[in-house]
């Protein structure tokens, strides 16, 4: 791997003009390394490129950078990323820093500190436009005119006490009399969300009321910020890609171009997890020694049975975390759920078990190992469907989080159904197999 080196004024235009690109860069270097790189940036450019690195790196940089230029670059940070940032580090050095920041700068983050990451309070601008509902129209626009109008496109209406009543779009404030006031014109009827609830709640809410914003308050109705079109979008495409890595004992946190020790961290312990499920697939697979020692066509189409229900298996995981994401099902319709995925895995069952015990026969020339071969396929199958379905549901009930860990307690079902109706089949009706 090449060493960066001091930074130069070419460096420098690429960082400003390309902060994303820089920013995976460093995240394939020693945080050591880059140390160097940031000293010569200003420190709004520094602002920009922690921005868009990866929150868990970018906290690691922050934890050795020195604290002069730590302190210069926090200010030009959005205070809900500072906070995030601040919150993986030790209690004694987030209280130094905050401690060392400018009153209004510490002010604005200290907010945000109360919120844990993956909270709705993380994601939510606090600056937005609320007007009370006593306004007229012509003072309404009035006010209108004097704020930022280039992403404003619903004004939330509030009373006296800051309580959000309702939500008015631009069009019809611009479109209605000039003297009637707001609280005849909003709209009463709008979704809210807590700051401490979690971020998937934001696609649940998005996809029932399909609204640009969601306006967060707190357990008295007040309004405390809101989130925008493009937060939304941002926790969708999160909530998407977070399931593939995790599925697969993947970190959330990791990139393509995340240094080698952070990938080795996250990934080890699953790998673990999953060496200890396979020793259990192995065991069922040592119980029947002899009956694979006396008919070695048993070992040969092992991984037949193995790879058809995994495949099933994943199939029905893949349809049943999307409907859980998507809020298309709830954990109290398991039972239509698996059965549907029973049937499906049955039906496909019936129809991969008539073409392997074609191939199967015209191989062996055997109609006991055709018939224990298809038996055994319909049957794990079904038990990989049914698992696939049930899982992912019983996880959620639970409280963790199905993408998880959902495929790895399915990869030892489906190992071990599939090995042991095989074999014990074939254990059972060993006198046809000759």
């Amino acid at each position: 791997m090449t060493t960066l080196a001091t930074t130069e004024p070419m460096h420098q235009a690429f960082i400003a003009k390309f902060p994303d690109e820089a920013a995976h860069v460093f995240e394939s270097h020693d945080p050591q390394e880059v140390i160097p790189i940031l000293a010569d940036l200003p420190p709004t450019m520094i602002a920009k490129v922690l921005s868009v690195m990866s929150p868990s790196l970018a906290a690691d940089l922050l934890g050795i950078i020195p604290q002069a230029l730590l302190l210069s670059a926090l200010p030009h940070l959005q205070p809900s990323l500072a906070a995030s940032l601040l919150q993986r580090m030790p209690d004694e050095t987030r209280v130094a820093i905050l401690g060392a920041l400018p009153q209004h700068i510490s002010t604005d983050i200290g907010p945000f500190m109360e919120y844990s990451e993956d909270s709705v309070g993380m994601l939510m601008d606090v600056q937005f436009l609320a007007l009370p509902e006593d306004l007229t129209v012509e003072e309404a626009i009035r006010q209108v005119r004097t704020h930022d109008t280039q992403h404003l496109n619903e004004i939330y209406i509030i009373d006296r006490r800051q309580v959000l009543v309702g939500v008015l779009s631009l069009r019809d404030l611009f479109l209605a009399s000039p003297k009637k006031n707001l609280a005849v014109l909003m709209k009463r009827e709008l979704p809210t969300i807590h700051p401490l609830e979690n971020q998937e709640q934001v696609v649940e809410i998005c996809n029932e009321w399909k609204v640009l914003t969601i306006p967060v308050t707190d357990l008295d109705g007040r309004l405390l910020g809101i989130i925008s079109s493009q937060d939304i979008i941002q926790v969708e495409k999160e909530e998407a890609t977070i399931s593939m890595q995790t599925m697969v004992g993947a970190s959330k946190d990791e990139r393509a171009l995340s240094p080698p020790g952070f990938a080795i961290r996250k990934r080890l312990p699953w790998l673990q997890i999953n060496l200890l499920t396979a020793f259990l697939a192995a065991f069922v697979v040592g119980l029947f020694e002899d009956t694979i020692a006396q008919f070695t066509a048993l070992a040969v189409l092992l991984p037949v049975v193995a790879g058809q229900s995994g495949n099933t298996g994943a199939q029905a995981l893949a349809v049943v975390m999307r409907g859980l994401a998507l809020r298309d099902i709830r954990p109290s319709q398991w039972f239509r759920v698996t059965l549907k995925e029973s049937y499906v895995a049955l039906a496909n069952g019936v129809a991969v078990a008539a073409t392997t015990c074609t191939a199967v026969f015209f191989w062996s020339h055997s109609w006991g190992l055709t018939m224990v071969i298809g038996v055994s396929m319909i049957i794990s199958m079904v038990m990989a469907g049914f698992s696939g379905a049930i899982i992912p549901i019983i996880l959620r009930s639970l409280k963790q989080d199905p993408a998880q860990s959902s495929s790895i307690i399915l990869t030892t079902v489906t190992d071990v159904a599939g090995f042991f109706s095989f074999l014990g089949l074939a254990t059972i009706f060993s006198s046809l197999l000759g």
